[in-house]
């Protein structure tokens, strides 16, 4: 009697270095992480599963910039097949064991690589655009300003690289999850802490610059002369602010799932190209009442040039948004999206260095922090830019609430080693509480702040660390795990560009946030 032959198993791709070793980790972490929700030290409960799906869940749901439209262009029209195809919250992306297959073959995405460029395109674009040319004007003119966004593109394009490699070798599908794999607990719960700030922030500019638009408007509609003041109770700035915040904004907040994601990137998208092409042709053929203040040709010192580079990272940040989109792609291969990132970027670059130029050089020093506000009320092509503005923002709101309000439902379950709730009654209740707090406070803050350049000079600084901070920690993390006994020149050169981003954008987020507090905020 033979012996019957068994076939060796087929042989698996040897992976690098650096995803044995994170997978290694991740494995004998994977109950810590599983748990997310218990309390730190305590003992697994039995939905904690259940609890990492619902903050995945969550966090596909809201994590949609103000202008991400993920329906591939054309190829969906439904706004929860965006959410999957950027994140399935029903898949568990801990490391597969052998033989362990992906349900349903979730784990493969379906953007293309052009579908992909335009997405990240879009993540980029919005709301900063309106204080590109008051940041042109600090930094000291059209060539500091272009200097100073040349400079930057470098370290914003190889971190969202550095990103998506750690995504890759750590097997996690969004920004703060890869931050929690590669750097460990507290970073990770730092991450999560500064995205609710952000967004928290972002709101706040967003309800701002609804009160921008419509003085502007309402001037017109009220025939009063520019700067005219003492006008009726019904078209007082805190009180037009307060009536659409609570008529349009809140209702929208509310609901536990958003399913209007692709009104509010299409609006974005048509609002941010008609607002740059406006600025553009104003400067080409100005109006004959316009008349510029002086023009800087060169920054009055150094920090000068630093103030703005608030502006600058709010406007190019997109790498939260970034992780998510890397892993909706059809082939989620490093290579690939360095070339995807790059023409995004050198895309919104175009858009920002013709926004900033133009207005700048439109008005000079007398340029407000958002530019619309610059125009004469009467001119009926800015008034539909301000219209187109409003929409945008108004939809735009509750998408960034949903991301912020998604991280601080995570942080408190945890805190609490609460599981999820199968209560519904109670998770409604929370969910509301929540959102009033949110609301009343950003609408509270809008109402007493005067620009929206006071807001982003204070969120710029993160958006810095979400550029700089994060990705060079990953980075100095992930080669320092690699297990080499003698490390080659390119390990030393990558833990020193990792060294380098991490001082950059400390050194940018302290020097704009002092600057914010002591300059802006308290002056």
């Amino acid at each position: 009697m033979t012996r019957a032959h068994v076939a060796p198993p087929p042989a698996r791709e040897p992976s690098s270095i650096l995803g044995k070793v994170l997978r290694k980790n991740l494995r004998q972490e994977r109950e810590v992480k599983r748990i997310r929700y218990q309390p730190f030290g305590e003992k697994k409960h039995p939905s904690s599963t259940r609890a990492k799906q619902e903050e995945r869940r969550l966090w596909a749901m809201a994590h949609i910039s103000i202008n991400s439209d993920y329906s591939e262009w054309g190829s969906s029209t439904d706004a929860g097949e965006r959410a999957r195809l950027l994140q399935s919250p029903c898949v568990d992306t801990a490391p597969k064991s052998e033989g362990e297959a992906s349900p349903g073959g979730l784990d493969r995405g379906t953007t293309s690589t052009l579908g992909a460029v335009f997405i990240v395109v879009n993540a980029c674009l919005g709301a900063g655009l309106l204080n590109f040319p008051a940041a042109f004007s600090t930094a000291g003119g059209v060539a500091a300003g272009v200097t100073l966004q040349m400079g930057m593109l470098v370290f914003i394009i190889s971190g969202l690289v550095i990103l998506a490699y750690c995504s890759q070798a750590s097997n996690e599908r969004t920004y703060q999850e890869v931050v929690w794999a590669v750097c460990g607990k507290l970073t990770g719960v730092l991450c999560e802490v500064a995205i609710a700030i952000y967004t928290f922030g972002t709101c706040i500019a967003f309800l701002i610059i609804i009160g921008d638009q419509q003085d502007k408007i309402i001037a017109v509609m009220a025939k009063e002369p520019e700067g005219a003041g003492g006008g009726p109770w019904y078209t007082d700035r805190k009180f037009t602010i307060s009536l659409t915040a609570f008529l349009f904004i809140l209702p929208l907040s509310i609901p536990r799932e958003i399913g209007f994601q692709k009104y509010a990137s299409f609006l974005s998208v048509v609002g941010t190209w008609y607002v740059t092409a406006i600025i553009i042709i104003k400067y080409i053929w100005p109006d004959k009442e316009m008349t510029p203040g002086d023009i800087l040709t060169r920054p009055a010192s150094w920090m000068a040039v630093f103030n703005a580079m608030p502006t600058i990272c709010f406007g190019f940040q997109c790498h939260v948004s970034s992780v998510p989109v890397f892993n909706s792609m059809r082939q989620p291969e490093v290579k690939t999206w360095g070339g995807v990132v790059t023409a995004a970027m050198v895309i919104a670059l175009a858009v920002y260095m013709g926004t900033g130029i133009c207005g700048f050089l439109t008005f000079g020093a007398a340029v407000d922090p958002d530019v619309l506000l610059s125009y004469p009320s009467e001119d009926m092509a800015v008034a539909v830019a301000r219209a187109f503005i409003i929409l945008s923002v108004l939809t735009s709101y509750p998408i960034l609430h949903f991301c912020g309000r998604a991280v601080v439902e995570g942080l408190w379950l945890r805190y609490q080693g609460t599981p999820v709730e199968e209560d519904v009654g109670r998770e409604r209740r929370r969910r509301v509480l929540q959102t009033l707090v949110w609301f009343l406070l950003t609408l509270l803050l809008a109402l007493f702040i005067p620009d929206i350049g006071k807001v982003i000079s204070v969120i710029g600084g993160l958006a810095a660390c979400f550029i700089f901070v994060f990705p060079g920690l990953c980075l100095i993390q992930a080669k320092l795990s690699e297990m080499e006994e003698v490390k080659p020149a390119s390990w030393w050169a990558l833990v020193s560009y990792g060294v380098l981003l991490v001082t950059l954008g400390a050194f940018i987020f302290g020097q704009t946030t002092a600057n914010a507090i002591f300059v802006d905020l308290l002056a």
